[in-house]
């Protein structure tokens, strides 16, 4: 399986890291799922599974199990992720230096700073015991 060239920042890796290990799989991994949307940005989502789903790569970064559907793959490929905590915005950001500029701009300028995607640390919400696989 083809791996994506994907840049995971400490402050990220760290995130991630503690997603992990506070979850209920703490062995397990961080499964990230991301799709278009907005202008040049991405949705996401993430879980912590046991295990790989079929069809999902393993990207290993400093011992933290990153889970990546092969759509996901595609679309991290170049693209760096970090964790922005703010007073007005908490998640894992997206930067893709390679998009290209956004075409929905009435004013006629195009975009010269590299596309980026938020999702928020709220978004994320727990499973009921009874789905978790206990």
């Amino acid at each position: 399986m083809l791996q994506p060239k994907v840049i995971v920042t400490p402050a990220a890796e760290k995130f991630i890291r503690r997603m992990v290990r506070f979850s209920a799989q703490p062995a397990g991994g961080f499964r990230l799922t991301v799709s278009a949307g907005g202008c040049s940005g991405y949705n996401s989502e993430f879980s912590v599974e046991a295990a790989p789903v079929a069809g999902d790569s393993e990207l290993l970064v400093n011992g933290v199990k990153i889970f990546l559907p092969a759509e996901s793959r595609l679309m991290l490929d170049g693209v760096t992720i970090d964790f922005a905590d703010t007073p007005t915005k908490s998640g894992l950001t997206f930067t893709n230096p390679n998009a290209a500029a956004c075409g929905c701009s009435s004013s006629g300028e195009t975009a010269s700073a590299p596309a980026q995607a938020t999702v928020s640390v709220a978004s994320i919400g727990r499973m009921p015991a009874a789905t978790a696989g206990h």
